[in-house]
C-alpha cells in the first residue's frame, strides 16, 4: 500500500487543524514580532509537536492513553486555562520592546519556547477527540491497520502544521518592519487580552460545568 496518500491527507489534518485562529496563533504571532521569526516557528515546532502527539495516540489506537487522558480532561484544562489567563496579563503590562536583531537568544530561550507551546497545546486533551473522529473515517483507529500508514499519517500532521507555523511567522515577520512603536504596544496589548480572554473562558466553562 502507497504510504503517499496517507502522508497527504495527514498534511491537510495538519494544516486545517492549525490555521484556525486561537490563543497559540496569537502568541506565536506576537513572539514573531517581539522576538523574531525563528523564536515564533520554534514556538510553531512546539505546538506541531504536540499535535504529533495525539495524532499517534488516535492513529495507533493507544486507547489506554486516550482513555486516562480523557478522564484528565478537567484538570489539564485547569491547568491550561490557568496558564493562559496567567500569560495573559503578563503580556499585557510588559513591553514589547522588540529589537532589530535577536543574537541575544540562547539555546535556553529557545527550549523555553517550544515547551510553553508544547504544554499549551497538549493540555487541550479534547483535540484528541478530533483525531480520533478523523481517523476512525480512515479506519486506522482501534485496530490492527497499517501501522506504516498510520505513521504517515502522523508525519503528514506534523509537517502540516510545521508548514502552517512557518508561513505565518514568515509573513508577520515581514509585516513587523513597517509597524511603528505605537502600534506595536497596542499589539502586544491586544494579544494579551486576547489569550486572557481564551484562558478566562476556558476557566468560566470548567466553573459551569462543575455547577
Amino acid at each position: 500500500m502507497s504510504t503517499v496518500p496517507f502522508l497527504l491527507k495527514g498534511l491537510g489534518i495538519g494544516l486545517a487543524l492549525a490555521a484556525p485562529v486561537g490563543p497559540m496563533s496569537i502568541l506565536c504571532i506576537r513572539r514573531t514580532l517581539r522576538d523574531g521569526p525563528l523564536v515564533g516557528v520554534v514556538s510553531g515546532l512546539g505546538i506541531a509537536t504536540a499535535d504529533a502527539v495525539y495524532g499517534a495516540i488516535a492513529a495507533f489506537g493507544v486507547s489506554a492513553v486516550a482513555a486516562v487522558l480523557l478522564n484528565l480532561e478537567i484538570a489539564l484544562r485547569l491547568i491550561g486555562g490557568s496558564f493562559l489567563l496567567a500569560l495573559g496579563i503578563r503580556i499585557i503590562f510588559k513591553d514589547l520592546a522588540p529589537s532589530a536583531e535577536f543574537s541575544g537568544r540562547t539555546g535556553s530561550y529557545f527550549a523555553g519556547a517550544f515547551i510553553s507551546c508544547f504544554f499549551l497545546t497538549i493540555t487541550n486533551p479534547t483535540t484528541i477527540l478530533t483525531f480520533i473522529a478523523i481517523f476512525a473515517g480512515l479506519g486506522l483507529v482501534g485496530s490492527a491497520g497499517d501501522h506504516t500508514a498510520a505513521t504517515s499519517l502522523v508525519v503528514g500532521v506534523f509537517a502540516g502544521s510545521t508548514l502552517w507555523w512557518l508561513v505565518l511567522c514568515g509573513s508577520v515577520s515581514l509585516l513587523r518592519r513597517r509597524l511603528g512603536p505605537a502600534t506595536m504596544t497596542w499589539i502586544n496589548r491586544a494579544s494579551g487580552i486576547v489569550i486572557a480572554a481564551f484562558g478566562l473562558g476556558i476557566l468560566a466553562a470548567l466553573a459551569i460545568q462543575g455547577l
